[in-house]
């Protein structure tokens, strides 16, 4: 039976100790458990980025900065570099064939406007309720996943002046066709055109992925408004895919500049008076055809400068050119 006495408040001003709360531990103890726990996260941390970043050190700081000293060099792939500063570069500014060969690559670029909007125009197609639009979307899309050799050696066959298919299409209408990879103003058109149909159904897949997921809710206020079909297409669904465009122009040129499995294989002399040779193209041919590596490696370094150039001008533009709809 429990007393009463025990009950009973304590009376004021009595003396009697009050329990102590129990000792918290010491702040240094709590202080190592936390730096025991970082270094531990950063020890995992560490080893889930080792792996990209190692690999990034290895294929791409090194051979880049091996790249730089190598274009010094004189050096033919199998002896020891010979160091010979700018003899390179001075020598390729001179070289008619490797300005030449620029420009042929600067040339196929004209391809990448053309495929472009060919492939917005037919995204706008495929995107209307038509009989047959998934096989059609699939037959586009058949060159893409298409190697790019087999292809290549395809056209090269309905591009021959004899017996080629497109010679005999343009004979229907009363055309004699020319040899079109045996002439200097033909051949980089054919390429050009091979190089488009390849590209198209890519292009036109992202395109349609980008028009079918603008709004349906501006199309109606602009409809309400009275804007045409024409006016819809300016204002609203041009901005909307500009970041798809902005990809594709990016992606183009950097692809554009490594042409080189269809000049190769269409043409691989170079074409008429080196009329079709690509500055890949020629890179290749000196590098493992003359063993002239570190000419070659300064041809490398030249075109990804320019690369780097014009990609970085892509990009300012685009931050210049904000979205907006007019």
């Amino acid at each position: 039976m429990t007393r009463t006495a025990d009950l009973a408040p304590q009376a004021e001003g009595s003396t009697s100790p009050s329990p102590t709360p129990a000792a918290a531990p010491p702040v240094w103890r709590d202080r190592r458990a936390r730096n025991r726990l970082h270094r531990t996260e950063h020890r995992w941390a560490a080893a889930f980025i080792a792996a990209p970043v190692i690999g990034f050190v290895l294929f791409t700081v090194y051979p880049t900065v091996y790249a730089l000293y190598a274009s010094l060099t004189r050096w033919n792939g199998l002896t020891a570099p010979k160091f010979i500063g700018l003899e390179n570069y001075t020598a390729l500014f001179g070289d008619e064939y490797f300005l030449k060969a620029m420009w042929n690559t600067f040339f196929y670029m004209i391809g990448i406007p053309i495929g472009l909007t060919l492939s917005l125009l037919l995204a706008l197609t495929l995107n209307r309720q038509i009989a047959g639009r998934t096989a059609f979307r699939t037959i586009y899309y058949v060159p893409v996943i298409s190697s790019l050799a087999a292809i290549a050696i395809v056209w090269q066959f309905a591009y021959n002046g004899d017996f080629g298919l497109v010679n005999q299409a343009l004979s229907w209408f009363g055309i004699q066709g020319p040899d079109w990879l045996q002439n200097t103003a033909t051949v980089k058109p054919a390429i050009i055109i091979m190089a488009i149909w390849k590209g198209l159904g890519y292009s036109t897949l992202l395109y349609l992925a980008a028009i079918q997921s603008v709004p349906a809710s501006l199309y109606e206020a602009a409809a309400l408004d009275g804007a045409g079909a024409l006016r819809k297409f300016r204002s609203i669904t041009v901005p909307m895919v500009r970041p798809v465009t902005f990809f594709l122009v990016v992606t183009n040129i950097i692809g554009g500049s490594q042409i080189f499995i269809e000049v190769n294989i269409m043409t691989p002399n170079g074409g008429p008076e080196f009329s079709s040779a690509s500055i890949v193209w020629y890179i290749v041919r000196k590098a493992f055809k003359y063993q002239q590596m570190g000419y070659a490696t300064a041809m490398a370094v030249v075109l990804g400068l320019i690369v780097f150039v014009i990609t970085l001008i892509q990009f300012r533009l685009n931050q210049r050119n904000s979205f907006s709809i007019d």
